[in-house]
């Protein structure tokens, strides 16, 4: 399977995806470690990692202080 990330707002609802789709769930999350402020910044409220169709987890992107 293929993993990448929907991109989504706070209520869920999904505004696109990752751009790349990746061979490994590490692959994935270094992408988004990478990537997180910038998302957050274009209004992306939070991320799923996807494993093909299937939802892995869904993660916010609020500054954790």
């Amino acid at each position: 399977m293929a993993w990448s990330w929907r991109l989504e707002r706070a209520d869920g609802q999904t505004v696109g995806t990752s751009d790349e789709t990746f061979t490994t769930q590490a692959d994935a999350e270094t992408w988004v470690g990478e990537k997180w402020r910038a998302l957050r910044e274009e209004g992306v409220a939070q991320v799923s990692l996807l494993d093909g169709d299937k939802v892995v987890y869904t993660m916010s992107l609020a500054d954790p202080r």
